[in-house]
Protein backbone atom coordinates (compact mmCIF):
# COMPACT_ATOMS: atom_id res chain seq x y z
CA UNK A 1 0.00 0.00 0.00
CA UNK A 2 1.17 3.52 -1.11
CA UNK A 3 2.10 5.95 1.38
CA UNK A 4 1.66 10.02 0.91
CA UNK A 5 2.87 12.49 2.80
CA UNK A 6 0.39 15.65 2.34
CA UNK A 7 1.38 19.20 3.46
CA UNK A 8 -1.27 22.11 2.83
CA UNK A 9 -1.60 25.55 4.27
CA UNK A 10 -3.34 28.56 3.62
CA UNK A 11 -4.00 32.51 4.81
CA UNK A 12 -5.90 35.48 4.02
CA UNK A 13 -4.48 38.59 3.55
CA UNK A 14 -6.53 40.42 6.03
CA UNK A 15 -8.71 37.33 7.97
CA UNK A 16 -10.61 37.66 6.37
CA UNK A 17 -9.33 39.25 3.10
CA UNK A 18 -7.92 37.99 -0.09
CA UNK A 19 -6.73 34.33 0.40
CA UNK A 20 -5.90 31.07 -1.10
CA UNK A 21 -4.14 27.78 -0.02
CA UNK A 22 -1.66 25.22 -1.61
CA UNK A 23 -0.76 21.33 -1.00
CA UNK A 24 1.87 19.43 -1.51
CA UNK A 25 1.55 15.44 -2.00
CA UNK A 26 5.00 13.89 -1.76
CA UNK A 27 5.61 10.04 -1.52
CA UNK A 28 6.60 9.12 1.77
CA UNK A 29 9.17 6.39 1.16
CA UNK A 30 11.35 8.40 -1.39
CA UNK A 31 10.54 11.95 -0.66
CA UNK A 32 9.40 12.79 -4.82
CA UNK A 33 6.67 15.88 -4.87
CA UNK A 34 3.94 14.26 -6.79
CA UNK A 35 1.22 16.70 -6.86
CA UNK A 36 1.40 20.57 -6.15
CA UNK A 37 -1.86 22.55 -5.99
CA UNK A 38 -2.97 25.78 -5.24
CA UNK A 39 -5.82 28.07 -5.84
CA UNK A 40 -6.75 31.59 -4.63
CA UNK A 41 -10.47 31.75 -3.14
CA UNK A 42 -11.20 35.00 -3.31
CA UNK A 43 -12.41 37.10 0.52
CA UNK A 44 -11.88 34.40 3.24
CA UNK A 45 -10.65 33.77 6.70
CA UNK A 46 -7.07 32.08 7.14
CA UNK A 47 -9.24 29.19 9.12
CA UNK A 48 -11.41 28.72 5.44
CA UNK A 49 -8.33 28.99 3.40
CA UNK A 50 -6.15 26.10 5.67
CA UNK A 51 -9.12 23.77 5.71
CA UNK A 52 -9.66 24.60 2.24
CA UNK A 53 -5.77 23.73 1.12
CA UNK A 54 -6.29 20.78 3.14
CA UNK A 55 -9.04 19.32 0.84
CA UNK A 56 -7.33 19.94 -1.81
CA UNK A 57 -4.02 18.09 -0.76
CA UNK A 58 -6.62 15.06 0.08
CA UNK A 59 -8.34 14.83 -3.18
CA UNK A 60 -5.03 15.37 -5.17
CA UNK A 61 -3.59 12.30 -3.07
CA UNK A 62 -7.15 10.20 -3.89
CA UNK A 63 -6.36 11.02 -7.45
CA UNK A 64 -3.02 9.71 -7.11
CA UNK A 65 -4.10 6.63 -5.71
CA UNK A 66 -7.55 5.96 -3.61
CA UNK A 67 -6.45 2.56 -1.62
CA UNK A 68 -3.00 5.06 -0.12
CA UNK A 69 -2.76 5.70 3.48
CA UNK A 70 -1.89 9.68 3.86
CA UNK A 71 0.04 11.49 6.91
CA UNK A 72 -1.09 15.13 6.66
CA UNK A 73 1.13 17.94 8.03
CA UNK A 74 0.03 21.51 8.90
CA UNK A 75 1.29 24.28 10.64
CA UNK A 76 -2.28 25.00 11.59
CA UNK A 77 -3.27 23.59 15.44
CA UNK A 78 -6.52 23.96 14.95
CA UNK A 79 -7.34 22.44 11.81
CA UNK A 80 -4.56 19.24 13.03
CA UNK A 81 -6.27 19.10 16.26
CA UNK A 82 -10.32 19.29 14.91
CA UNK A 83 -9.30 16.67 12.17
CA UNK A 84 -7.59 14.26 14.69
CA UNK A 85 -10.94 14.38 16.88
CA UNK A 86 -9.57 15.90 19.86
CA UNK A 87 -11.26 19.75 19.51
CA UNK A 88 -14.65 19.82 18.37
CA UNK A 89 -15.82 22.06 15.50
CA UNK A 90 -17.66 24.60 16.23
CA UNK A 91 -17.51 27.75 13.95
CA UNK A 92 -20.36 26.46 11.01
CA UNK A 93 -18.04 27.71 8.09
CA UNK A 94 -15.32 24.85 9.42
CA UNK A 95 -18.31 22.01 9.81
CA UNK A 96 -18.82 21.42 6.16
CA UNK A 97 -14.91 21.38 4.97
CA UNK A 98 -14.15 19.69 8.04
CA UNK A 99 -16.78 16.95 7.33
CA UNK A 100 -16.02 16.72 3.05
CA UNK A 101 -12.18 16.19 3.93
CA UNK A 102 -13.06 13.46 6.29
CA UNK A 103 -14.79 11.46 3.47
CA UNK A 104 -12.12 11.89 1.14
CA UNK A 105 -10.79 8.74 2.43
CA UNK A 106 -11.84 6.13 4.42
CA UNK A 107 -11.86 6.57 8.57
CA UNK A 108 -8.16 5.20 9.65
CA UNK A 109 -6.40 6.01 6.41
CA UNK A 110 -5.67 9.66 7.20
CA UNK A 111 -3.14 10.36 10.24
CA UNK A 112 -2.51 14.12 11.11
CA UNK A 113 0.87 16.03 12.72
CA UNK A 114 1.09 19.43 13.68
CA UNK A 115 4.69 21.38 12.54
CA UNK A 116 6.29 24.99 12.93
CA UNK A 117 5.21 26.90 10.21
CA UNK A 118 9.18 27.03 9.35
CA UNK A 119 8.42 23.60 7.79
CA UNK A 120 6.01 24.35 5.89
CA UNK A 121 7.36 26.49 3.59
CA UNK A 122 6.57 24.41 0.30
CA UNK A 123 3.18 25.09 0.66
CA UNK A 124 3.40 28.01 2.34
CA UNK A 125 4.77 29.51 -1.18
CA UNK A 126 2.25 27.81 -2.96
CA UNK A 127 -0.62 29.41 -1.03
CA UNK A 128 1.60 33.01 -1.58
CA UNK A 129 1.19 32.54 -5.04
CA UNK A 130 -1.60 31.39 -5.70
CA UNK A 131 -2.87 35.05 -3.68
CA UNK A 132 0.00 37.17 -6.00
CA UNK A 133 -1.99 35.51 -9.04
CA UNK A 134 -5.20 36.55 -7.58
CA UNK A 135 -4.13 39.94 -7.29
CA UNK A 136 -2.96 40.13 -11.06
CA UNK A 137 -6.64 38.71 -11.74
CA UNK A 138 -4.65 35.45 -12.75
CA UNK A 139 -4.91 31.49 -11.75
CA UNK A 140 -2.25 29.91 -10.22
CA UNK A 141 -0.66 27.25 -12.50
CA UNK A 142 1.35 24.58 -11.50
CA UNK A 143 3.33 24.78 -14.53
CA UNK A 144 4.67 28.05 -14.11
CA UNK A 145 5.15 27.19 -10.35
CA UNK A 146 8.71 28.00 -8.85
CA UNK A 147 7.83 26.90 -5.25
CA UNK A 148 9.68 24.18 -5.16
CA UNK A 149 12.70 25.77 -6.45
CA UNK A 150 12.02 28.46 -3.76
CA UNK A 151 11.62 26.56 -0.79
CA UNK A 152 14.47 24.49 -1.91
CA UNK A 153 16.86 27.63 -1.67
CA UNK A 154 16.61 31.14 0.10
CA UNK A 155 13.09 31.86 -0.23
CA UNK A 156 11.66 35.28 0.25
CA UNK A 157 8.41 37.90 -0.29
CA UNK A 158 5.73 39.43 1.59
CA UNK A 159 3.12 37.16 2.86
CA UNK A 160 -0.16 36.32 4.11
CA UNK A 161 -1.16 38.06 7.28
CA UNK A 162 -1.85 34.56 8.91
CA UNK A 163 -1.24 30.88 7.88
CA UNK A 164 0.63 31.59 4.69
CA UNK A 165 2.78 33.90 6.68
CA UNK A 166 6.42 34.94 5.60
CA UNK A 167 8.74 32.43 3.52
CA UNK A 168 10.45 32.69 6.04
CA UNK A 169 14.50 33.41 6.65
CA UNK A 170 16.91 30.19 6.63
CA UNK A 171 15.01 28.88 4.30
CA UNK A 172 15.36 24.72 3.12
CA UNK A 173 17.50 24.24 6.87
CA UNK A 174 17.13 20.34 7.59
CA UNK A 175 14.82 20.41 10.86
CA UNK A 176 16.20 19.67 13.81
CA UNK A 177 14.46 16.81 14.60
CA UNK A 178 13.08 13.79 12.50
CA UNK A 179 9.08 15.29 11.64
CA UNK A 180 7.67 11.55 12.22
CA UNK A 181 8.39 7.92 10.57
CA UNK A 182 5.76 8.90 8.14
CA UNK A 183 7.36 12.19 6.86
CA UNK A 184 10.89 11.49 7.23
CA UNK A 185 11.69 10.79 3.79
CA UNK A 186 10.46 13.72 2.65
CA UNK A 187 12.42 15.68 4.90
CA UNK A 188 15.26 14.26 4.60
CA UNK A 189 14.98 14.93 0.43
CA UNK A 190 14.13 18.62 0.69
CA UNK A 191 16.56 18.85 3.23
CA UNK A 192 18.70 17.29 0.90
CA UNK A 193 18.02 19.53 -1.96
CA UNK A 194 18.16 22.46 0.01
CA UNK A 195 21.99 22.24 1.74
CA UNK A 196 23.04 21.39 -1.91
CA UNK A 197 21.85 24.63 -3.93
CA UNK A 198 23.12 26.81 -0.61
CA UNK A 199 26.29 24.66 0.25
CA UNK A 200 27.58 22.49 -3.38
CA UNK A 201 28.02 25.84 -5.49
CA UNK A 202 29.81 27.36 -2.93
CA UNK A 203 32.72 23.91 -2.78
CA UNK A 204 31.80 24.10 -6.73
CA UNK A 205 31.47 20.53 -6.01
CA UNK A 206 30.84 19.94 -9.99
CA UNK A 207 27.77 18.13 -11.99
CA UNK A 208 26.91 15.80 -9.35
CA UNK A 209 25.75 19.00 -6.92
CA UNK A 210 24.29 21.07 -10.52
CA UNK A 211 22.20 18.08 -11.31
CA UNK A 212 20.86 18.10 -7.72
CA UNK A 213 19.92 21.99 -7.77
CA UNK A 214 18.91 21.80 -11.61
CA UNK A 215 17.11 18.61 -12.54
CA UNK A 216 13.81 18.66 -13.97
CA UNK A 217 10.56 17.77 -13.40
CA UNK A 218 8.81 17.57 -10.06
CA UNK A 219 11.23 14.03 -8.68
CA UNK A 220 14.20 12.97 -6.25
CA UNK A 221 16.89 15.51 -7.36
CA UNK A 222 19.16 13.41 -9.89
CA UNK A 223 21.86 11.77 -8.01
CA UNK A 224 20.44 13.09 -4.32
CA UNK A 225 19.24 9.66 -3.52
CA UNK A 226 21.63 7.49 -5.96
CA UNK A 227 23.23 5.93 -3.20
CA UNK A 228 26.82 6.01 -5.08
CA UNK A 229 30.03 7.09 -3.22
CA UNK A 230 30.54 10.45 -5.69
CA UNK A 231 27.09 11.77 -4.04
CA UNK A 232 28.20 10.66 -1.12
CA UNK A 233 31.01 12.64 -1.47
CA UNK A 234 29.78 15.23 -2.43
CA UNK A 235 26.73 15.70 0.12
CA UNK A 236 29.52 15.55 2.91
CA UNK A 237 31.75 18.15 1.32
CA UNK A 238 28.42 19.82 0.96
CA UNK A 239 27.49 19.48 4.62
CA UNK A 240 31.33 20.44 6.27
CA UNK A 241 31.16 23.77 3.55
CA UNK A 242 27.51 24.10 4.86
CA UNK A 243 28.40 23.43 8.77
CA UNK A 244 31.64 25.36 8.85
CA UNK A 245 31.42 28.81 10.23
CA UNK A 246 32.08 31.48 7.64
CA UNK A 247 32.84 34.86 9.69
CA UNK A 248 35.20 36.53 7.37
CA UNK A 249 33.33 39.11 4.22
CA UNK A 250 35.26 37.28 1.75
CA UNK A 251 33.72 33.99 3.13
CA UNK A 252 29.99 35.03 3.18
CA UNK A 253 30.74 37.08 -0.11
CA UNK A 254 31.54 33.53 -1.55
CA UNK A 255 28.57 31.95 0.14
CA UNK A 256 26.33 34.54 -2.07
CA UNK A 257 28.08 34.51 -5.05
CA UNK A 258 27.76 30.57 -4.94
CA UNK A 259 24.20 30.61 -4.02
CA UNK A 260 23.53 33.41 -7.15
CA UNK A 261 25.60 31.20 -9.18
CA UNK A 262 23.05 28.04 -8.78
CA UNK A 263 20.40 29.92 -8.98
CA UNK A 264 21.36 31.27 -12.22
CA UNK A 265 21.92 27.71 -13.45
CA UNK A 266 18.36 26.60 -12.24
CA UNK A 267 17.00 29.45 -14.22
CA UNK A 268 19.08 28.80 -17.31
CA UNK A 269 17.65 25.13 -17.04
CA UNK A 270 14.46 26.46 -16.82
CA UNK A 271 14.49 28.60 -19.47
CA UNK A 272 15.96 26.12 -21.67
CA UNK A 273 13.33 24.10 -21.25
CA UNK A 274 10.62 26.45 -21.91
CA UNK A 275 12.01 28.04 -24.97
CA UNK A 276 12.47 23.33 -25.70
CA UNK A 277 8.84 23.58 -25.04
CA UNK A 278 8.17 26.82 -27.21
CA UNK A 279 10.04 25.20 -30.16
CA UNK A 280 7.78 22.04 -29.84
CA UNK A 281 4.77 23.92 -29.90
CA UNK A 282 5.95 26.56 -32.86
CA UNK A 283 6.63 23.04 -34.86
CA UNK A 284 3.40 21.72 -34.13
CA UNK A 285 1.74 24.28 -34.94
CA UNK A 286 3.34 25.00 -38.30
CA UNK A 287 3.03 20.73 -39.01
CA UNK A 288 -0.74 22.11 -38.75
CA UNK A 289 -0.96 24.48 -40.92
CA UNK A 290 0.97 22.57 -43.39
CA UNK A 291 -1.74 19.92 -42.89
CA UNK A 292 -4.49 22.11 -43.64
CA UNK A 293 -3.03 23.62 -46.36
CA UNK A 294 -2.67 20.82 -48.17
CA UNK A 295 -6.02 19.40 -47.00
CA UNK A 296 -7.36 22.87 -48.66
CA UNK A 297 -5.49 21.93 -51.65
CA UNK A 298 -7.09 18.82 -52.29
CA UNK A 299 -10.63 19.99 -51.78
CA UNK A 300 -10.02 22.62 -54.36
CA UNK A 301 -8.53 19.96 -56.49
CA UNK A 302 -11.68 17.97 -56.00
CA UNK A 303 -13.82 20.99 -56.76
CA UNK A 304 -11.91 21.91 -60.21
CA UNK A 305 -13.13 18.95 -62.01
CA UNK A 306 -16.54 19.69 -60.96
CA UNK A 307 -16.61 22.90 -61.93
CA UNK A 308 -15.09 22.32 -64.96
CA UNK A 309 -17.93 19.66 -65.89
CA UNK A 310 -20.61 22.22 -64.52
CA UNK A 311 -19.26 24.93 -67.00
CA UNK A 312 -19.33 22.56 -69.65
CA UNK A 313 -22.81 21.41 -69.17
CA UNK A 314 -23.66 25.55 -68.87
CA UNK A 315 -22.13 26.19 -71.94
CA UNK A 316 -24.00 23.26 -73.35
CA UNK A 317 -27.26 24.65 -72.17
CA UNK A 318 -26.87 28.44 -72.77
CA UNK A 319 -25.64 28.38 -76.48
CA UNK A 320 -27.40 32.09 -76.65
CA UNK A 321 -26.30 35.23 -74.24
CA UNK A 322 -29.81 34.88 -73.34
CA UNK A 323 -29.60 31.30 -72.27
CA UNK A 324 -26.17 32.61 -70.29
CA UNK A 325 -28.03 35.22 -68.43
CA UNK A 326 -30.76 33.02 -67.43
CA UNK A 327 -28.81 29.80 -65.95
CA UNK A 328 -27.28 32.62 -63.87
CA UNK A 329 -30.40 33.93 -62.65
CA UNK A 330 -31.77 31.07 -61.93
CA UNK A 331 -28.48 29.95 -59.84
CA UNK A 332 -28.53 33.11 -57.96
CA UNK A 333 -31.99 32.21 -56.79
CA UNK A 334 -31.56 28.95 -55.63
CA UNK A 335 -28.17 29.69 -53.93
CA UNK A 336 -30.32 32.80 -51.89
CA UNK A 337 -33.02 30.19 -51.08
CA UNK A 338 -30.09 28.67 -49.60
CA UNK A 339 -28.66 31.00 -47.98
CA UNK A 340 -32.32 31.75 -46.48
CA UNK A 341 -32.98 28.16 -45.33
CA UNK A 342 -29.83 27.52 -44.21
CA UNK A 343 -30.02 28.83 -40.52
CA UNK A 344 -33.38 26.62 -39.33
CA UNK A 345 -31.31 23.52 -41.76
CA UNK A 346 -28.22 23.70 -39.48
CA UNK A 347 -30.52 23.92 -36.41
CA UNK A 348 -32.67 20.67 -37.62
CA UNK A 349 -29.63 18.60 -37.85
CA UNK A 350 -28.28 19.79 -34.77
CA UNK A 351 -31.55 18.43 -33.54
CA UNK A 352 -32.47 15.14 -35.16
CA UNK A 353 -29.16 14.20 -36.44
CA UNK A 354 -27.91 10.53 -35.19
CA UNK A 355 -24.55 11.74 -34.36
CA UNK A 356 -22.07 8.72 -33.62
CA UNK A 357 -24.09 6.14 -32.75
CA UNK A 358 -24.45 2.78 -33.80
CA UNK A 359 -27.72 2.54 -35.85
CA UNK A 360 -29.25 -0.46 -34.34
CA UNK A 361 -29.79 1.74 -31.09
CA UNK A 362 -32.50 3.36 -32.85
CA UNK A 363 -33.15 7.43 -32.45
CA UNK A 364 -32.38 9.12 -29.45
CA UNK A 365 -34.43 10.49 -26.77
CA UNK A 366 -33.78 14.32 -27.63
CA UNK A 367 -34.11 17.05 -24.70
CA UNK A 368 -34.15 20.69 -26.48
CA UNK A 369 -33.52 22.80 -23.30
CA UNK A 370 -34.74 26.25 -23.05
CA UNK A 371 -34.52 28.56 -20.31
CA UNK A 372 -37.32 30.88 -19.65
CA UNK A 373 -37.05 33.98 -21.00
CA UNK A 374 -36.23 37.36 -18.78
CA UNK A 375 -38.41 38.27 -15.46
CA UNK A 376 -37.39 41.94 -13.81
CA UNK A 377 -34.81 40.61 -11.99
CA UNK A 378 -32.73 38.81 -14.79
CA UNK A 379 -31.18 41.94 -15.96
CA UNK A 380 -30.33 42.70 -12.47
CA UNK A 381 -28.63 39.48 -12.15
CA UNK A 382 -30.25 38.93 -8.70
CA UNK A 383 -30.39 35.15 -7.43
CA UNK A 384 -33.82 33.76 -8.45
CA UNK A 385 -34.39 30.19 -7.46
CA UNK A 386 -37.52 28.22 -6.62
CA UNK A 387 -37.36 29.64 -3.20
CA UNK A 388 -37.97 33.46 -3.86
CA UNK A 389 -41.08 35.53 -5.20
CA UNK A 390 -41.45 33.50 -8.29
CA UNK A 391 -41.80 36.18 -10.57
CA UNK A 392 -43.51 36.19 -14.32
CA UNK A 393 -41.65 37.37 -17.77
CA UNK A 394 -41.14 40.91 -18.28
CA UNK A 395 -42.44 42.19 -21.66
CA UNK A 396 -38.94 41.33 -22.80
CA UNK A 397 -39.04 38.21 -21.93
CA UNK A 398 -42.33 37.43 -23.24
CA UNK A 399 -40.94 39.01 -26.92
CA UNK A 400 -38.39 36.29 -26.14
CA UNK A 401 -40.81 33.52 -26.01
CA UNK A 402 -42.30 34.45 -29.58
CA UNK A 403 -39.10 34.38 -31.19
CA UNK A 404 -38.17 30.78 -29.52
CA UNK A 405 -41.51 29.98 -30.61
CA UNK A 406 -41.82 30.95 -33.71
CA UNK A 407 -38.08 29.39 -34.66
CA UNK A 408 -39.09 25.83 -33.13
CA UNK A 409 -42.06 25.86 -35.51
CA UNK A 410 -39.72 26.38 -38.51
CA UNK A 411 -37.90 23.58 -36.79
CA UNK A 412 -40.92 21.47 -36.48
CA UNK A 413 -39.38 18.77 -34.64
CA UNK A 414 -40.81 19.25 -31.31
CA UNK A 415 -43.12 16.24 -30.24
CA UNK A 416 -43.86 17.52 -26.43
CA UNK A 417 -43.33 20.15 -24.11
CA UNK A 418 -42.59 19.83 -20.46
CA UNK A 419 -42.56 22.70 -17.96
CA UNK A 420 -40.51 23.46 -14.43
CA UNK A 421 -43.45 24.53 -12.09
CA UNK A 422 -42.59 28.51 -11.63
CA UNK A 423 -44.40 30.56 -13.32
CA UNK A 424 -41.51 32.19 -15.90
CA UNK A 425 -41.09 28.77 -16.77
CA UNK A 426 -45.10 28.16 -17.26
CA UNK A 427 -45.54 31.40 -18.81
CA UNK A 428 -42.44 30.67 -21.44
CA UNK A 429 -43.88 27.39 -22.37
CA UNK A 430 -47.17 28.11 -22.87
CA UNK A 431 -46.66 30.94 -25.84
CA UNK A 432 -44.26 28.14 -27.20
CA UNK A 433 -47.00 25.28 -26.86
CA UNK A 434 -49.48 27.06 -28.56
CA UNK A 435 -47.37 27.74 -31.19
CA UNK A 436 -46.66 24.37 -31.71
CA UNK A 437 -50.41 23.21 -31.20
CA UNK A 438 -49.17 21.08 -28.35
CA UNK A 439 -49.81 20.51 -24.67
CA UNK A 440 -47.56 21.38 -21.51
CA UNK A 441 -46.91 19.14 -18.89
CA UNK A 442 -45.40 20.29 -15.69
CA UNK A 443 -42.78 18.18 -13.90
CA UNK A 444 -41.46 19.29 -10.52
CA UNK A 445 -37.71 17.81 -10.89
CA UNK A 446 -37.09 20.69 -13.46
CA UNK A 447 -37.52 23.42 -10.83
CA UNK A 448 -34.58 26.21 -9.93
CA UNK A 449 -32.44 25.29 -7.10
CA UNK A 450 -33.71 26.91 -4.16
CA UNK A 451 -31.16 29.84 -2.69
CA UNK A 452 -32.34 29.92 1.04
CA UNK A 453 -31.21 33.24 2.05
CA UNK A 454 -30.11 34.53 -1.08
CA UNK A 455 -33.41 34.88 -2.94
CA UNK A 456 -33.69 38.57 -4.65
CA UNK A 457 -30.09 39.24 -3.82
CA UNK A 458 -27.21 40.03 -6.24
CA UNK A 459 -23.50 38.53 -6.35
CA UNK A 460 -22.14 41.07 -4.21
CA UNK A 461 -25.07 41.89 -1.43
CA UNK A 462 -24.69 37.56 -0.77
CA UNK A 463 -20.37 38.80 -0.49
CA UNK A 464 -21.12 41.21 1.40
CA UNK A 465 -23.84 39.78 3.97
CA UNK A 466 -22.99 36.24 3.76
CA UNK A 467 -19.23 35.56 2.89
CA UNK A 468 -18.52 32.73 4.57
CA UNK A 469 -21.06 30.74 3.17
CA UNK A 470 -20.30 32.06 -0.10
CA UNK A 471 -16.88 30.62 -0.37
CA UNK A 472 -18.21 27.37 0.73
CA UNK A 473 -21.07 27.01 -1.53
CA UNK A 474 -18.36 28.26 -4.22
CA UNK A 475 -15.61 25.73 -3.32
CA UNK A 476 -18.07 22.50 -2.77
CA UNK A 477 -21.11 20.89 -4.76
CA UNK A 478 -21.96 19.73 -0.80
CA UNK A 479 -22.52 23.36 0.70
CA UNK A 480 -25.87 24.90 0.71
CA UNK A 481 -26.87 28.59 0.55
CA UNK A 482 -26.91 30.59 3.55
CA UNK A 483 -30.91 30.03 5.41
CA UNK A 484 -31.36 26.30 4.16
CA UNK A 485 -31.23 26.37 0.59
CA UNK A 486 -30.38 23.35 -1.73
CA UNK A 487 -26.68 22.53 -2.55
CA UNK A 488 -25.72 21.83 -6.14
CA UNK A 489 -25.18 18.18 -5.15
CA UNK A 490 -28.95 17.93 -4.30
CA UNK A 491 -29.98 19.61 -7.55
CA UNK A 492 -28.11 16.70 -9.56
CA UNK A 493 -29.55 14.09 -7.46
CA UNK A 494 -33.00 14.96 -8.27
CA UNK A 495 -31.83 16.28 -11.84
CA UNK A 496 -30.46 12.82 -12.72
CA UNK A 497 -33.75 11.02 -11.66
CA UNK A 498 -35.75 13.24 -13.63
CA UNK A 499 -34.07 12.78 -16.57
CA UNK A 500 -33.42 8.69 -16.70
CA UNK A 501 -37.31 9.07 -16.18
CA UNK A 502 -38.07 11.34 -18.64
CA UNK A 503 -35.43 9.81 -21.07
CA UNK A 504 -37.05 5.82 -20.12
CA UNK A 505 -40.86 7.89 -20.82
CA UNK A 506 -39.90 9.71 -24.79
CA UNK A 507 -37.65 6.85 -25.83
CA UNK A 508 -36.40 8.01 -29.67
CA UNK A 509 -38.80 11.23 -29.75
CA UNK A 510 -37.88 15.18 -29.49
CA UNK A 511 -39.15 16.84 -26.17
CA UNK A 512 -38.90 20.33 -25.10
CA UNK A 513 -37.77 21.04 -21.73
CA UNK A 514 -38.60 24.73 -20.40
CA UNK A 515 -36.64 25.12 -17.29
CA UNK A 516 -33.81 26.74 -15.56
CA UNK A 517 -29.86 28.24 -15.75
CA UNK A 518 -29.01 24.93 -13.05
CA UNK A 519 -31.11 22.54 -14.28
CA UNK A 520 -29.96 23.06 -17.50
CA UNK A 521 -26.04 23.46 -16.78
CA UNK A 522 -26.35 20.18 -14.35
CA UNK A 523 -27.84 18.19 -17.30
CA UNK A 524 -25.02 19.24 -19.68
CA UNK A 525 -22.74 18.97 -16.66
CA UNK A 526 -23.97 14.96 -16.31
CA UNK A 527 -23.92 14.38 -20.09
CA UNK A 528 -20.56 15.79 -20.29
CA UNK A 529 -19.13 14.12 -17.27
CA UNK A 530 -17.55 17.36 -16.36
CA UNK A 531 -16.97 18.00 -12.36
CA UNK A 532 -19.19 19.95 -10.07
CA UNK A 533 -16.84 23.20 -10.79
CA UNK A 534 -17.67 23.55 -14.82
CA UNK A 535 -21.36 25.00 -13.25
CA UNK A 536 -19.31 28.39 -13.17
CA UNK A 537 -17.96 27.84 -16.46
CA UNK A 538 -21.03 27.65 -19.18
CA UNK A 539 -22.58 30.74 -19.70
CA UNK A 540 -26.33 30.36 -19.59
CA UNK A 541 -28.54 33.26 -21.73
CA UNK A 542 -32.49 34.01 -21.04
CA UNK A 543 -34.59 32.20 -23.82
CA UNK A 544 -31.09 30.26 -24.75
CA UNK A 545 -31.36 26.93 -26.58
CA UNK A 546 -29.41 23.79 -25.66
CA UNK A 547 -29.75 20.16 -27.14
CA UNK A 548 -28.63 16.88 -25.01
CA UNK A 549 -29.83 13.71 -26.94
CA UNK A 550 -29.56 10.36 -24.52
CA UNK A 551 -28.44 7.01 -26.59
CA UNK A 552 -30.42 3.43 -25.44
CA UNK A 553 -26.49 2.56 -24.59
CA UNK A 554 -26.95 5.43 -21.73
CA UNK A 555 -24.52 7.74 -23.71
CA UNK A 556 -25.31 10.90 -23.89
CA UNK A 557 -24.21 13.70 -26.78
CA UNK A 558 -24.35 17.47 -26.05
CA UNK A 559 -25.20 19.07 -29.62
CA UNK A 560 -26.05 22.79 -28.98
CA UNK A 561 -25.53 25.36 -25.94
CA UNK A 562 -27.00 28.47 -25.14
CA UNK A 563 -28.05 29.26 -28.70
CA UNK A 564 -29.79 32.78 -29.01
CA UNK A 565 -29.50 33.58 -32.43
CA UNK A 566 -33.22 33.62 -33.21
CA UNK A 567 -33.01 36.97 -30.59
CA UNK A 568 -31.08 38.77 -32.61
Amino acid sequence: MREFIVEADGGSRGNPGPAGYGAVVSDAATGETLRETAEYIGVATNNVAEYRGLLAGLRAAHALDPAATVHVRMDSKLVVEQMSGRWKIKHPDMKPLAAQAARVFPPGRVTYEWMPRAQNKHADRLANEAMDAGARGERWSEAESTAELDTAGEAGGAGAAGGAGTYGSAAGAVPPEPPGDAAAGAARVRGALAEGRASAAAADAGPNAARASTAPGRGVPAGAASGSATDDADTRAARSVGDAPAPQADADGDTRAARADTDARAASAVEDARAAQADADGETRAARADTDARAARAVEDARAPQADADGDTRAARADTGADARAAKADAETRVAQAVKAGADTRAAKTVAAPGWAPADMGAPATFVLLRHGETPLTPQKRFSGSGGTDPSLSDTGREQAERAAAMLARRGTVQAVVSSPLARTRETAGIVAARLGLDVSIDDGLRETDFGAWEGLTFAEVRERHPDDLNAWLASPDAEPTGGGESFAATATRLAATRDKLVAAHAGRTVLLVTHVTPIKTLVRLALGAPPESLFRMELSAASLSVVAYYADGNASVRLLNDTSYLR
